[in-house]
């Protein structure tokens, strides 16, 4: 099987250029609630972009340079604007039902990337060369093991969590953000919920016909109003 030929029909059956780089939206999206997404991804990629940086010069740059502490800074609080717009995002969509329409597989793909930026997170606190991520690296070890991977993931091994960081979590976390982002252009926006229908008062007393006549039209009728 060609595998760029299969790539290009699925995108092609799955995914319009509309879709892709849509020129006109819904006006609903115009809420504020529609721009956590977008700040977390914001978020994110400048993660990526000054992970890079810090990992092209090493950390006695960041260290010992006000370049690099500047980088090293923007990197930390990039991470605390991911994760608050990532917690909005997550409770906007939650309120909002998101997994309706079928869109159950959006819904699911959003929290695998949400798994996983959590403890990328952690692998992040855990490489910071301090004493504060010493104190968190002896603490998390105590879960690992609680959790039984602890014989498998090993806070207090530098080299495995900087290989964690840098090289594995990253790209699952781009691999599941673009297949969340995918469905998410493929299916459109979550719709707000619907407001629904608003029901009549309970009366105690009998209705006369014109107001029984004017609730079955879910109005009040005018006293100059014509009656059918």
């Amino acid at each position: 099987m060609n595998l760029t030929s299969a790539t290009r029909r699925f995108l092609g059956r799955n995914l319009t250029l509309e879709d892709a780089l849509p020129t006109r939206m819904p006006v609903y999206v115009s809420s504020v609630a529609y721009l956590f997404g977008a700040g977390a991804l914001m978020g994110f990629a400048l993660l990526v972009i000054t992970g890079i940086i810090m990992c092209l010069f090493g950390p006695t740059w960041y260290h010992f340079s006000r370049a690099g502490h500047f980088v090293n800074s923007m990197h930390f609080w990039s991470t605390q604007i991911f994760f608050l717009c990532l917690v909005l995002h997550l409770v906007t969509k939650f309120l909002k039902a998101a997994w309706r329409d079928k869109r159950w597989s959006t819904w699911a793909w959003g929290l695998f990337s949400l798994a996983v930026v959590i403890f990328t997170g952690l692998t992040g606190f855990l490489l910071q060369t301090s004493w504060d991520s010493q104190w968190i690296a002896v603490q998390a070890k105590d879960a690992m093991n609680a959790m039984g991977i602890g014989a498998f993931f090993n806070t207090l091994n530098t080299g495995q969590v900087l290989t964690l960081h840098i090289a594995v979590l990253p790209l699952v976390a781009v691999i599941f953000i673009g297949i969340h982002l995918f469905l998410v252009r493929r299916d459109g926006p979550v719709k707000p919920l619907p407001t629904g229908t608003t029901r009549p008062p309970m009366l105690t007393e009998p209705l006369t016909g014109t107001e029984a006549e004017a609730q079955g039209t879910g109005r009040a009728k005018g006293p100059d109003e014509p009656t059918v």
